[in-house]
C-alpha cells in the first residue's frame, strides 16, 4: 500500500507548477454547496445510468445538483460545476497530464488528493505523440489515493469511451462536448468491502466557458456497455457516502476551474 501523500519532495518543489500546490484552495462554489447543505434530493428526480443520453439533450434535468440514496441501496450523486474561462481542449488536456505524477494530481486538489500511479503501457501510450488527446485518458487506468470526504481510499479509475458508457455516439459526435468517464472500484483504507462506482463527467460550452454535468452511481459498473449493479440485494449504501462524494466534487472542480486555464497556457498544451 503506497503511503499517504501530503508535502512534494524537494524535486517537485523544483517544479514551475508547484506553486499550484501550495496556493491555497479556493473557496468552493457556494451556490452549489448551499444546494447540497439542504440535504438528500428526491430519489425519484434520478438520472438512471441507462439513461445517459439525457445527457445529449440541450437545457437541463430537473435536478443537477444533489446527491441520495436509492431504493435499490446504490448511491447518487448529481453536480453541474462551471469553468469560467476554460475550452473543452484544456479539459481533455488536463486529464490526459494530470496522471503522469504525484504533483500533478495533488495540485489539482491538495486537501484530498494523495497519489497517483500508472501502468508503464498506458505511461508510453500517453507520451506517444501519435495518441490522440482524448485517447491519451479514454482507455487508460488511474490508480489514485484520495479523501472523498469520508476518509483516503485506494481507487481504481478505468477510463471507458462513451459508447462504452452507453452514448449514442451519432448523437454523440454531432456535438461540440467532451466525455470523462468510467468505471471506479474503491478500497477504504480504514477497511471495508470494495466499493464498485460508475462516474461520467460530460462537459460542454456554455458562455464564457465550460461545464461539467457529472453523475456517479455507486454500486454499479459498466460492463458491456450495460450499466450492472453490483452491489448485493439487502445492502444500502449509508447516505454519508454520496454526500461526501457531492462535496469533494464540488470542492476539487472549484479548484481545478480556478488554476486550469493558467497552468495549461503555461504548459503550452503539451504533454511531457
Amino acid at each position: 500500500m503506497r503511503e499517504l501523500r501530503k508535502e512534494l519532495t524537494p524535486q517537485e518543489e523544483q517544479k514551475s507548477y508547484a506553486k499550484y500546490f501550495n496556493k491555497p484552495i479556493v473557496i468552493p462554489n457556494p451556490e452549489l454547496m448551499a444546494i447540497l447543505q439542504k440535504g438528500p434530493m428526491d430519489p425519484s428526480k434520478v438520472l438512471m445510468p441507462e439513461h445517459v443520453n439525457e445527457l445529449l439533450k440541450d437545457g437541463y434535468g430537473e435536478v443537477e445538483t444533489g446527491y441520495c440514496v436509492l431504493q435499490n441501496g446504490t448511491g447518487y450523486v448529481a453536480v453541474n460545476n462551471k469553468f469560467p474561462g476554460v475550452t473543452l481542449e484544456m479539459i481533455n488536456w488536463w486529464f490526459a497530464w494530470h496522471g503522469l505524477e504525484d504533483l500533478r494530481y495533488m495540485l489539482w486538489f491538495s486537501k484530498g488528493h494523495h497519489g497517483i500511479d500508472i501502468s508503464d503501457e498506458d505511461r508510453a501510450k500517453i507520451l506517444d505523440p501519435d495518441t490522440s488527446m482524448v485517447e491519451k485518458f479514454q482507455g487508460r487506468t488511474h490508480y489514485v489515493i484520495e479523501d472523498a470526504g469520508n476518509g483516503p481510499e485506494d481507487i481504481q479509475i478505468s477510463f471507458l469511451k462513451p459508447e462504452e458508457l452507453g452514448f449514442d455516439m451519432e448523437k454523440l459526435n454531432s456535438k461540440n462536448v467532451t466525455v470523462v468517464g468510467g468505471n471506479g472500484v474503491s478500497k477504504a483504507r480504514q477497511g471495508g468491502p470494495k466499493s464498485p462506482a460508475v462516474m461520467i463527467h460530460y462537459f460542454r460550452e456554455v458562455p464564457g466557458g465550460v461545464e461539467s454535468r457529472s453523475r456517479f452511481w455507486m454500486g454499479y459498473n459498466m460492463i458491456d456497455k450495460t450499466p450492472c449493479k453490483l452491489l448485493p440485494d439487502g445492502i444500502q449504501i449509508p447516505v454519508q457516502a454520496p454526500m461526501g462524494l457531492a462535496f469533494h466534487n464540488v470542492e476539487e472542480y472549484s479548484n481545478l476551474a480556478a488554476i486550469l486555464p493558467d497552468l495549461y497556457n503555461e504548459m503550452g498544451g503539451k504533454i511531457e
